[in-house]
């Protein structure tokens, strides 16, 4: 009878046996498939005697029929005992003779943790908030515009938006140091490509005029040469040209997409498409505030197998994200200690979430998946299409169930929290 012991708060360890006979009926079966296709020189195959292939493929097949003999005896000990298995068992074997009536062997494991929270009703969370304005219709129209914008000379001083031509000399100690001397050298104030004091000595410069200044560089700066050293700089303005704005007609609109160029049409894309940027980055934000909140009230030990396997997948993606952004990740060692304070969490989250589903019927209805679906496939030029690919791959399915899962959840943490509402500012929330 399978006994199972307490090693730790989630670590168990199952004792059991497996009956002899029942592997060597699996071991003469697994030679006797092997003695079909076996190569062995004197014997065609499939009249190799018995004891010939036990020679030679015997320890292999007692091997694969314990292999597997374990594993399904392990799967109808832990059902029995209503065990729910976390990561995979480590199996020792402590019958070494082959001869005897059993094969006594342990598994040593974890089990999922009871998830534990406390009472959510005594956390604040900060709701965050924002109404979409007329304002931020204009202001995206005027970053359209300025993208789209020509540059003609001026006769004025430099401004930010410019496009400006210079000559500079850089000395630290008196001498030019190097990268510090550049002629005919195109610049765009504001743009953030240079440091903001040397920007900011261009500005109000006009053409033809000569300025020397000191400026400190920072101490992370990338030439070690200059880093946290005061230089010297000499800097003459050749030409400015300043940005031209397209008028927003049709041939504006057309520019960004409205076939037709109606204007009209052009603001009302832009409402649609910043609300549902807006109602992303909210809940996106109440999403954090209210797992924050569970994790704050959540008090239970964690498999070890698990946060292995999450740090594990979390260390893999982070070197594929690195290869596609053009960086070279093959033969890089990323430790998985890294990942080990996020993956805790995901993982703390994950049991969270998946015991209030079941504790509160919380459970994905078609019809909210459906609606996420097709808010996402309405900034395609297709949605139908969209729709279609989605509810053709189980696993991408998938993927918005959890999302509406997870909103599940963070409305019924909002709605028995201490909510309290924070108006945000469109760069705030923007993340700019």
């Amino acid at each position: 009878m399978p006994s199972v012991e307490t090693v730790s708060a989630l670590e168990r360890r199952l004792n059991a046996t497996i009956p002899q006979q029942a592997l060597r009926t699996q071991v003469a079966n697994r030679l006797k498939h092997i003695g079909r296709t076996a190569k062995i020189a004197g014997f065609r195959p499939g009249k190799i005697p018995a004891k010939v292939l036990e020679q030679h493929y015997g320890m292999e097949a007692r091997q694969e029929a314990l292999g597997q003999a374990l594993q399904h005896s392990f799967a109808e000990a832990v059902d029995e005992q209503k065990l729910r298995v976390a990561g995979d068992p480590e199996f020792t074997v402590k019958t070494n003779d082959w001869n005897a009536d059993e094969i006594e062997y342990s598994a040593t494991f974890e089990v999922y943790p009871e998830v534990v929270l406390g009472d959510v009703a005594v956390e604040s969370v900060e709701r965050a908030t924002y109404e979409l304005s007329q304002s931020d219709i204009d202001n995206t129209i005027a970053t359209l515009r300025k993208q789209r914008a020509s540059y003609a000379g001026v006769d004025r001083a430099a401004a930010t938006d410019d496009k400006v031509v210079i000559d500079f000399v850089g000395t630290l100690d008196g001498a030019v140091f190097q990268g510090g001397e550049a002629k005919d050298y195109p610049v765009e104030l504001g743009s953030g490509r240079m440091l903001p004091e040397f920007e900011a000595a261009i500005a109000g410069m006009k053409v033809g005029e000569t300025k020397s200044f000191d400026m400190t560089f920072p101490e992370n700066y990338h030439g070690k040469d200059v880093a946290g050293k005061v230089v010297t700089f000499a800097i003459t303005l050749n030409s400015v040209e300043g940005p031209v704005l397209p008028e927003v007609d049709a041939e504006f609109a057309k520019s960004v997409g409205i076939a037709d160029g109606d204007v009209a049409k052009l603001a009302e894309e832009i409402r649609s498409n910043l609300l549902r940027e807006v109602v992303r980055r909210l809940k996106g934000r109440n999403k954090d505030a209210a797992m924050d909140a569970l994790l704050k009230i959540a008090q239970f030990d964690l498999p070890k197998a698990l946060v292995q396997w999450e740090s594990q997948r979390l260390m893999e993606q982070t070197a594929k994200d690195m290869e596609q952004r053009g960086m070279t990740a093959k033969g890089m060692q990323l430790p998985p200690e890294l990942f080990r304070e996020r993956a805790e969490k995901r993982v703390k989250l994950g049991l969270i979430l998946a015991d209030l589903v079941e504790k509160y019927n919380l459970q994905a209805e078609p019809e909210k998946v459906r609606g996420l679906v097709e808010d996402y496939a309405q900034s395609f030029e297709h949605p139908e299409e969209v729709v279609r690919w989605y509810y053709a791959d189980p696993a991408r399915f998938q993927e918005i169930e959890n999302l509406v899962l997870e909103e599940n959840v963070v409305d019924w943490v909002l709605s028995r929290a201490q909510v309290s509402d924070k108006a945000l500012e469109f760069a705030e929330l923007m993340g700019s």
